[in-house]
């Protein structure tokens, strides 16, 4: 029996039973068109005083999609998207998942070398872009396609889409996360994964026409997912925050304000620069925080401010978020990551794949519905990150090793207790510290580089680099680092 081994070791089958029904047949833009008939004039997504109504967006949407089917994109064919945060960046994903294809984001302020790096690992075909960014962009083979609203390449196009032919196995999108020998690799979700996560979340933490959803995220983070297409699945409005607002506390409490917002998902490290700004919060406001862990401190400064706070977790592997708790502000020690989501499995395992009692603390492993198809041409590392769940029903069911050290709880709730490798996360990035130290190393001057991430006074984390080195000002080794690295 598949829950046997669980059950003798003290841990209740009804904490994994998560089977929920959910649109098996949809892919994400699907969900978009759905609404889009219920709601066609409800404004869909507004940026600094621009908006597009539901059936504006999906007609944009349609007309991108028909343009990148006429330059070979279909199922499977990855499509590089560079465009700042704006109502075309929304308007970019949907066009080309409508096309049949699937979107590898890029950020417009990431070093040109790691966008080089990304469209050549990746073979990307077709690069969606605006005017403003070709300059800054690398050379590439990629074919380039610029979506500005003055676009009249774009504008030629019919608004109907002419129906691609793609299926929820198909990829929905190819994200890039650090990698620890200094490369990153891409991890490839289908639409069904991506399905199955919005539809839970609907559910709970919930979602409903009358909201406004704040968005903060860069799409190359995949919990930019939820803020994309949560709000456009329930008939919500959308609320783009510009790359600057995002990263002022001021200024986003003004948007959070002027938007009337009623759900905003970020960072620990956002909702600190908010309340350091003044922010009063909202009784209005539902909270979702994620990315990295939440402190007890700050988990009860949101729950006495907002109307909501959930600790959101989960990694890019198994699609955005695998469990949540509602935080109630009693949690003096740590705050729980919770239990599964819909159709979503938590094991806290040991070396031997065996389950632990309420309290044992192991590797935490993820099965079910959220798991993706692998990392991009890394057959290797895909069998050994998914392995096989010896705990589900289904054949040929994986699991993937998280990396991360847990424990359930008496009352079924998983807590997470730090990490079982060398992998850290800073302002909700996932960082290989190898990474680092691998480009550090390719320094002519550097002969060996240790990277640390530490806490500062205020537990903002940090990284700490020690060099033995040849000869080599220290200004002169921050230079390849910020060329081949995102800045964090």
């Amino acid at each position: 029996e598949p829950f046997v081994a669980a059950q003798e070791h003290g841990l209740p089958v009804e904490w994994n039973s998560t089977a929920t029904d959910y649109p098996h047949d949809f892919c994400v833009h699907h969900l978009l068109e759905a609404q889009v008939q219920r709601t066609p004039t409800a404004t869909a997504v507004e940026f600094e005083g621009r908006s597009l109504s539901y059936a504006e967006l999906d007609a944009r949407a349609n007309q991108l999609g028909n343009l990148l089917r006429k330059r070979g994109v279909e199922r499977e064919v990855l499509v590089g998207v560079c465009i700042e945060r704006s109502l075309e960046m929304v308007v970019a994903l949907l066009g080309i998942l409508k096309a049949g294809g699937a979107y590898v984001p890029l950020d417009p302020a990431y070093p040109s070398e790691r966008i080089k790096y990304v469209l050549e690992d990746a073979h990307v075909k077709v690069l969606v872009t605006q005017q403003s960014i070709l300059k800054s962009l690398p050379v590439t083979a990629a074919e380039i396609i610029c979506l500005d609203p003055e676009s009249k390449e774009l504008a030629d196009e019919k608004r109907e889409s002419a129906a691609a032919e793609v299926c929820p196995a198909d990829l929905a999108y190819v994200i890039y996360t650090s990698g620890s020998t200094g490369k990153p690799k891409g991890v490839q979700v289908e639409h069904r994964s991506v399905v199955n996560f919005l539809c839970s979340m609907r559910k709970e933490p919930g979602i409903a026409p009358s909201d406004a959803l704040v968005a903060v995220t860069t799409i190359c983070f995949d919990i930019a997912g939820l803020e994309m297409y949560l709000p456009l699945l329930a008939g919500a409005r959308l609320v783009i925050a510009s790359r600057d607002v995002a990263a002022d506390g001021r200024r986003l409490m003004q948007l959070l304000n002027d938007s009337q917002a009623t759900v905003m998902q970020a960072t620990p490290a956002t909702w600190r620069l908010l309340l350091e700004a003044g922010w009063q919060g909202s009784g209005k406001l539902k909270v979702l925080v994620g990315g990295e862990a939440l402190s007890p401190e700050l988990a009860r400064e949101l729950a006495f401010r907002c109307a909501s706070v959930w600790n959101m977790y989960g990694p890019t592997e198994t699609t955005i978020w695998s469990a949540l708790y509602r935080v109630t502000g009693r949690d003096e020690r740590s705050v729980p990551i919770g239990r599964p989501i819909a159709n979503t499995t938590l094991y806290v395992l040991d070396q031997n794949l065996q389950p632990l009692p309420s309290g044992g603390e192991g590797e935490l492993y993820i099965g079910g519905e959220g798991l993706a198809r692998g990392y991009f041409e890394r057959s290797q590392l895909t069998a050994e990150r998914f392995v096989a769940d010896p705990f589900s029903p289904r054949p040929r069911a994986r699991m993937y090793r998280t990396g991360d050290l847990a424990r359930f709880r008496s009352d079924g709730n998983v807590e997470f207790l730090g990490r079982l490798d060398h992998q850290v996360k800073l302002r909700g990035f996932r960082i290989e510290l190898g990474e680092i130290e691998a480009v550090l190393e390719q320094h002519p001057a550097v002969h060996h580089a240790v990277v640390i991430a530490r806490d500062d006074a205020s537990s903002e984390k940090h990284l700490v680099a020690y060099l033995a080195r040849r000869s080599c000002p220290t200004t002169w080794c921050r230079r390849p680092t910020c060329s081949l690295t995102p800045c964090r």
